[in-house]
């Protein structure tokens, strides 16, 4: 079988062709794991556009359309984790503000409770030296005379707490048994006939 210039010819063609068909499938492989946000590697793209791994690394132009979309995807990710570390670095640095701020206002709190601690503590000498030591011994004795009649008050609150209680115990008796003799009073008026002397 001999071949002519026209066969060779078509053969170089049909194989333009499918090198043009499978750059075409390429392109739409990496479109697509871009838009998925797929690991842009050679064999995910291979698999994705059906063609071998040695056309990508053979074939110029799917090189170089592999090479970009590798950088693209590495600067991508990149930029994205770029962004990812500043929100944090900038989420630690408002939490780092706020502690000092927090740690500022607690250390003035501190100062001011310092010195009213110290206040008071003067005032507490102050009325050391005041008071001399028989009125510390009336003053306890006075206080210890004051719980005793508090106890003894508390004693009469609670009985006569206990009293009312009764008291009121008592009266709901009385009103139920007044009630119960009104009932019984009409009750008998009814049975006697109308005009009946009583």
């Amino acid at each position: 079988m001999s071949s002519g210039p026209g066969q060779t010819a078509a053969a170089i063609a049909a194989r333009r062709q499918q090198t043009n068909d499978k750059l075409t499938r390429v392109e739409k492989a990496i479109a697509q794991l871009r838009r998925e946000r797929g690991r842009l590697a050679v064999r995910a793209i291979a698999e994705r556009a059906d063609v071998s791994a040695t056309f990508l690394y053979e074939n110029p132009e799917a090189r170089a359309l592999v090479q970009q979309a590798v950088v693209d995807s590495k600067s991508r990710h990149d930029r994205r984790t770029s962004e990812k570390h500043e929100q944090i670095e900038a989420s630690w640095r408002e939490r780092a503000l706020n502690a000092e701020a927090e740690l500022t206002r607690t250390q003035s709190e501190v100062l001011v409770q310092r010195q009213r601690i110290g206040e008071l503590m003067g005032e507490l000498r102050d009325i050391d030296q005041m008071v001399p030591g028989e009125s510390v011994q009336h003053l306890t004795t006075e206080n210890t005379t004051l719980k005793r009649r508090l106890q003894q008050v508390t004693q009469e609150h609670r009985k006569l707490q206990e009293r009312l209680e009764g008291a009121r115990t008592n009266l709901r008796f009385s009103d139920k048994r007044i009630a119960d003799l009104e009932l019984q009073l009409l009750e008998a008026q009814q049975v006697v006939p109308a005009g009946a002397p009583q």
